[in-house]
């Protein structure tokens, strides 16, 4: 693979990463996929405290023995403004332990959004003023940052010029960050993408998606990563990589040297840009029903909708709407359709006029169990 940009101070990383969040959660499952990763070339891998039930950096130290540190970047993260308050000083502490190293090549402030970064970042003891002191002390190589907000809040920490280089999400279904990620690099700014295969989602069948398949591209997870990677900002896609055959497909990917074509990648900005008016038809996402008395998440019932409606994406729609009754983590949070006692309180609130009760009914129609 040919190495891309990462930062200010002339690194380059392979463009695809590996991202330790999925892996085998025993050491001796879990080693042999990362090294294999390494020894095909890529350089970067990403993980965190909480990957793999808490386990994700210390599986990462582990295989990265023997002389594999010498070969990576590592990047892990502290979180910001979540529940439970973190220390910085502390968890970077922990960090360093369990991966078994003197230093994190790329310490990522952890899922910032605009209040976020303005009340726990910036200011007098706040996270970043301990990162610095971090980096001073030689603990932290570059200071980073994973964000997921507004895109304006994005902008506006990349003009502060704090960061060497983000996390963010950019995927064929969400191209919100498009811009922000080509001014992150015109200030000489690294970006990572998180979710290139949109979380699996275009992993997931679909003939809608299939259709975008230009020739040569055979499945829809080679397209959704070669779209990524075709975006010249884009300095690496950090995939979460299950096991060997995995990483050896997504690496054939990346290593292709002819990208998608200007007119294939225009086509299917054009076609996705098509999807998304048809979808905003069914709901803008503009959460003005919310919040509902009952804890329906109104705007997340009617996305899964679409997933399933307008991109075929009916699998994924169903498990995730199960996932949602469940109350499962890494899901979106609020009660399913299922829920809905047609209060009406919802219905003035709607600026499109959407039948929201009705369409409630259709998605407990079409994605209960």
């Amino acid at each position: 693979m040919q190495k891309r940009s990462f930062g200010p101070d002339g690194i380059e990383i392979t463009p695809l990463s590996f991202g330790a969040m999925r892996i085998p959660h025993e050491p001796k499952k879990a080693t042999p996929i990362i090294r294999k990763a390494i020894d095909l070339g890529i350089n970067y891998i990403d993980t965190a405290p909480f990957y793999c039930d808490h386990k994700s950096e210390g599986l990462v130290g582990e295989a990265l023995k023997d002389g594999y540190r010498d070969k990576v970047y590592i990047s892990t993260k502290c979180p910001v403004g979540m529940e439970d308050e973190y220390d910085l000083d502390e968890l970077l502490e922990q960090s360093l332990t369990r991966l078994q190293t003197d230093y994190i090549d790329f310490y990522h402030l952890w899922s910032l959004n605009g209040e976020k970064y303005r009340e726990k970042v910036l200011g007098p003891g706040g996270f970043l003023e301990k990162a610095v002191r971090a980096k001073e002390k030689g603990l932290i190589k570059n200071i980073s940052f994973s964000f997921h907000g507004e895109v304006e809040d994005l902008k506006k920490i990349i003009e502060d010029g704090h960061f060497a280089t983000m996390l963010v999400q950019y995927n064929i279904l969400n191209r919100e960050n498009e811009e922000a990620i080509s001014l992150a690099r015109k200030k000489g700014m690294g970006v990572a993408v998180m979710g290139p295969v949109a979380g699996g989602r275009l992993a997931r069948p679909s003939k809608v998606i299939e259709e975008m398949l230009p020739e040569g591209v055979s499945t829809s997870a080679e397209l959704a990563l070669r779209f990524v990677l075709a975006n010249p900002n884009v300095s690496t896609a950090v995939s979460g990589m299950e096991d060997i055959s995995m990483v050896e497909e997504n690496i054939d990917t990346a290593s292709r040297p002819e990208p998608l074509s200007q007119i294939e990648h225009d086509k299917i900005k054009a076609t996705t840009e098509e999807l998304k008016a048809l979808a905003q038809l069914y709901c803008t996402n503009c959460g003005y029903c919310m919040p509902c008395p009952h804890d329906v998440n109104i705007p997340a019932n009617f996305q899964l909708m679409n997933y399933y409606r307008v991109y075929d994406l009916k699998d994924y729609a169903r498990e995730v709407y199960q996932k949602m009754e469940d109350g499962e983590r890494f899901v979106p949070q609020g009660k399913t359709a299922e829920h809905c006692i047609e209060c009406g309180e919802c219905l003035d609130k709607c600026p499109q006029n959407i039948e929201i009760i009705d369409q409630l009914k259709e998605v407990k129609e079409a994605l209960k169990k």
